[in-house]
């Protein structure tokens, strides 16, 4: 920061670009940082984005910064750490992976469903993706055990297992397309699972509650289950169009004898699709709720709020805390 100059360019860094109170706000704003592109910046790139976020932040800029470059950084930032600590997140636990990362497995759950073994693999390697991302996006303020982790694994993965087994076997004399759709009801119930499991410290300990301009309140219990339930809705809503669309699409093209003349290619056909649902429906998904969620001080336990409301009355109507992804 030797080299640098106070800069002032009239906008907060911080401050979305677009209205986050509206699902076309919030879609728009987690279509760049979703954005399966940014996947491929070196690192050194994604470490000079966060210096400039942060020197922006300081009112301290590179000279001849301009808006454009100041937005960029942005994206990246957001794209590859994370919105409470500030850590670098791990790889495959960043919403920008979930495009490749999500197609290749789902596409791979989608063609090989129709033995025992092979929806156990795909269930399990499904279902340690997920606990990556899961443990990446939490609420960082509220710490998890690696025995945590751990129990939070075995259990959702024996939450796939048991329903995508239990499904296949019960279609076996069903028609076709039910059978298809056996991997969506495994991923949807190992969600219900993974995601409260892998974020249990805070529904155990709260999560911190801010009122409108950032001030900490307290911790709350309930506002850390009104996060994971919106949590756990958005993940289902991210898989479900390509896991319940793309079999009935798959079970009419099959009929065809171009595609039974080329089976072998069904497997990458499935992988691309799932990416063309995906690369809409990571966004769309984390834009159902705001990022920033709020929960009315009258629905928060009563210690917490008689608190609130004996140091502010009536001035905090709202807490806000960060719901994860």
């Amino acid at each position: 920061y030797a080299k640098m100059a106070t800069v002032s360019l009239g906008f907060n860094i911080d401050s979305p670009r677009w209205d986050q109170s509206t699902f076309v706000g919030r879609l728009r704003h987690f279509l760049n940082i979703t954005d399966p592109r940014t996947v491929l910046v070196p690192e050194e790139e994604l470490d000079r984005a966060k210096a400039l976020v942060e020197g922006c932040r300081a009112g301290l800029l590179p000279p001849g910064s301009n808006q454009e470059q100041l937005l960029y950084a942005k994206k990246l930032y957001d794209s590859a750490f994370h919105p409470d600590s500030g850590e670098k997140m791990n790889f495959i636990g960043r919403m920008s992976f979930q495009v490749p990362g999500g197609m290749a497995i789902t596409g791979c759950m989608l063609q090989f469903y129709r033995t025992v073994p092979a929806v156990v693999f795909w269930q399990w390697v499904n279902q340690s993706f997920n606990a990556f991302v899961n443990y990446t996006n939490r609420n960082a303020a509220s710490p998890i055990s690696l025995r945590q982790i751990g129990v939070a694994y075995v259990t959702a993965t024996g939450a796939a297992l048991a329903t995508a087994v239990g499904l296949n076997l019960y279609t076996k004399r069903a028609p076709p397309l039910l059978a298809r759709w056996v991997p969506f009801a495994a991923v949807a119930a190992a969600n219900c699972v993974n995601i409260p499991m892998m974020r249990q410290q805070e529904i155990i300990s709260g999560i911190t509650v801010t009122d409108e301009n950032n001030n900490e309140l307290g911790r709350s219990r309930r506002a850390a289950v009104k996060g994971i339930a919106q949590v756990v809705l958005s993940r289902i809503t991210m898989a479900a169009p390509g896991m319940i669309i793309l079999p009935i699409i798959m079970q009419r093209l099959e009929k065809f004898a171009f595609m039974q003349r080329i089976r072998v290619l069904h497997g990458p056909l499935q992988v691309l699709l799932c990416g063309g649902f995906l690369l809409f429906m990571v966004p769309a998904a984390c834009a159902l709720f705001p990022q920033r969620c709020s929960l009315a001080v009258a629905d928060l336990e009563v210690e917490l709020r008689d608190s609130i409301m004996a140091k502010h009355g009536d001035k905090v109507p709202y807490v806000y805390f960060n719901k994860g992804l």
